[in-house]
């Protein structure tokens, strides 16, 4: 791997830890209804998949059942209204942008977040104005693990995508990664189900932590 001009992430589980914040709302709204706090290991490793895949989790609920519609708005509502209580950085993600920053490696976010939810969190977290090109949902027509957000970045910050790296803790990202023509980079250290089968994604590198990414971007 070359040095590269551009360093894209993922956000939940990857960039962030947003994990915290799940668990404390989906359990919130489980207290409404006289369910136990679920522990947070069963939610962690749904974030990634989104809410649809943490009200299933938190309620044993699909799309298809009558109170799926009700239980998800009322999580993400409140999830809204206290997006970073307990959110952080990753442990040394900040050296990791800061050491980008330093370079004059652009840095930027291709997610599944909504900007309904991603605009507000990176303003709590005083990265809105650091980031180089956020993209979300609402800015392509398909999402991941098709390439178009990534190729949608790589406009944005004019750096082509062989010259681009993107570091994700989900199958799709690698996925998406690769099929934009990128060098992938697997985070383990994030909300991965099963991190033995990370393996078999087929990313170019695996790291286990904030700080081997910054070794591995130093050492090119």
């Amino acid at each position: 791997m070359n040095r590269p001009r551009a360093v894209l992430f993922d956000l939940d589980g990857t960039l962030i830890d947003t994990a915290p914040d799940f668990v404390r709302c989906l359990n919130a709204v489980r207290t409404r209804y006289r369910l136990p706090h679920l522990p947070e290991d069963v939610i962690r490793e749904a974030v990634s998949d989104g809410a649809r895949a943490m009200i299933q989790v938190g309620f044993d609920l699909t799309p298809d059942d009558d109170d799926y519609f009700d239980r998800h708005s009322e999580f993400l509502d409140m999830y809204e209204s206290e997006i970073a209580v307990d959110t952080r950085l990753f442990p040394g993600m900040e050296d990791v942008l800061g050491w980008l920053e330093d370079n004059g490696i652009a840095w930027g976010i291709v997610t599944n977040k909504p900007r309904r939810f991603s605009v507000p969190l990176l303003h709590a977290l005083d990265l809105h104005d650091r980031c180089d090109a956020l993209v979300c949902p609402d800015d392509v027509d398909q999402r991941k693990p098709h390439p178009e957000s990534l190729f949608l970045a790589s406009e944005l910050l004019q750096v082509p995508p062989p010259q681009c790296i993107y570091v994700g803790d989900h199958i799709r990202d690698i996925e998406a990664g690769r099929r934009a023509g990128m060098t992938t980079i697997a985070a383990r250290y994030g909300y991965v189900r099963h991190p033995g089968e990370i393996g078999e994604w087929q990313a170019d590198y695996i790291i286990d932590s904030a700080a081997q990414l910054l070794s591995l971007l130093q050492s090119r």
